[in-house]
């Protein structure tokens, strides 16, 4: 019973995860401006969800304190998007 709540607990880190690794295929294969928007929308995602969830429904996107853990990804996910947009070709 322990590890199916466990299990459950950990949907957001593996939704961020699918996005971010979404990202890197299209980033390879296709656009590489598109898979890192992508990329950057994944981070963004973690980051929102460690702000709306509880500490035990975000699961392993608790690492600190909420505010810290919202700042950092939504900072460096924003920093990811703004760099692959304004990089050139």
């Amino acid at each position: 019973m322990a590890g199916e709540a466990q299990r459950r607990s950990e949907w957001p880190l593996i939704l961020s995860l699918l996005v971010a690794a979404t990202g890197l295929v299209v980033l390879t294969f296709y656009n590489w401006r598109n898979g890192v928007l992508v990329f950057a929308g994944a981070v963004l995602l973690a980051g929102i969800l460690r702000a709306t969830l509880t500490d035990t429904a975000a699961g392993l996107l608790h690492v600190r304190g909420r505010m810290f853990d919202t700042a950092l990804l939504i900072g460096v996910g924003l920093a990811i998007g703004g760099l692959g947009l304004i990089v050139p070709n």
